[in-house]
């Protein structure tokens, strides 16, 4: 049986974040991302996420670029 929503789940994992770091920086409780993540988002929101997450790793790139 698949997880829902574990392409997201492993789009998090991938990029070497946790869910409660996608969670802060979409301003919600770690819990609720939690609940959000047990049904399967629609496409619209999954964007949304993938694009959250893609702006949390340029963030963390550009942050390794400047320690550089």
């Amino acid at each position: 049986m698949n997880r829902a929503n574990a392409d997201i789940r492993n789009a998090v994992a991938t990029n070497g974040f946790r869910l409660w770091e996608l969670a802060a920086a979409l301003g919600i409780n770690d819990g609720n991302l939690s609940r959000k993540l047990r049904t399967e988002l629609p496409p619209s929101e999954k964007r949304h996420l993938y694009e959250v997450i893609a702006a949390m790793k340029a963030q963390r790139e550009g942050q390794n670029h400047v320690k550089n």
